[in-house]
């Protein structure tokens, strides 16, 4: 679709007619925006159905320079009011939690729900950054390098992401079993959005480390943050620390599991969704 401002913007549009509550789909980094297959027949059981997109920098979607996180919430107005859909869910997995919560924050008459699934909490805001390497602590070593290029710029950060190697202590062995079932279609994602380039990438990581462009506490929807206290990627300390923020909050913490393995609970969170719409 051609938005407002003339850029291009890759959507997807996974409505159901047999369906009356449509959920946001935010992915994670380095993702495109399809719908996320392994849920899709479980949510049609409950009722749901799916509206994604690929942020800019990913797939066909015009390339944002220095974009914040706030920025996904008038793309997200734009998809949905062409769509005709008025109110939603939002649901976002790693990076895609703190994009998740933005539009909370900043459509608060639209947004129904939220869900982040292993998500982030913002660097640059009281608490994190005065406690030195807090923030980076837990992250697997190739993490947090990324992450304090990202803290350097973006020059630094394309450097280091030039010459990096897949690190696979990223993932516990449960994250590798869960690879080896229906969440294995994370691959066919992540390889796409590695296939269009690293701007998506880079631009998601620089948007992490600034300042998000919103306010944690506008979070009025009620809101699920699932995380895994055995993530090596995005550390459960995480959403414990966006919970200690927000008005109207649940936390999972998943015992046993870690960034991959906690979307095998996904369809609890679909439950969840239903019983918040």
């Amino acid at each position: 679709m051609t938005l407002a401002d003339g850029r291009t913007l890759e959507y997807y549009d996974a409505r159901r007619k047999d369906s009356d509550l449509v959920v946001v789909y935010h992915h994670g980094t380095p993702n495109i925006g399809e719908p996320p297959l392994p849920v899709l027949e479980a949510s049609a059981a409950r009722g749901i159905s799916w509206v994604s997109f690929s942020r800019p920098g990913y797939a066909n979607s015009t390339r944002v320079k220095g974009r914040a996180v706030s920025h996904v919430a008038e793309d997200v107005a734009q998809v949905t009011d062409a769509l005709g859909v008025e109110r939603f869910a939002v649901l976002g997995h790693s990076g895609g939690g703190p994009h998740a919560l933005a539009c909370a924050a900043l459509l608060p008459d639209r947004v129904s729900a939220v869900v982040s699934i292993a998500g982030l909490a913002p660097l640059l805001v009281d608490g994190f950054e005065r406690e030195g390497d807090a923030w980076f602590e837990g992250m697997y070593a190739g993490g947090k390098l990324e992450l304090k290029a990202a803290v350097a710029g973006a020059k630094a950060l394309r450097a280091l992401l030039s010459e990096v190697e897949w690190d696979p202590d990223m993932f516990t062995a449960g994250d590798v079993e869960a690879f080896g079932g229906p969440w294995g279609w994370l691959h066919h994602v992540v390889e796409m959005a590695n296939a269009g380039g690293v701007s998506g990438m880079i631009d998601d990581n620089l948007a992490f480390v600034h300042p998000w462009g919103f306010e944690l506490a506008d979070v009025a929807a009620p809101t699920l943050l699932m995380h895994g206290d055995r993530d090596r990627i995005v550390p459960v300390r995480h959403s414990e620390w966006i919970a200690e923020r927000l008005p109207d909050v649940e936390v999972w913490r998943e015992e046993e599991h870690s960034h991959i393995s906690v979307l095998m609970r996904a369809e609890d969170a679909l439950d969840w969704i239903v019983a918040h719409r």
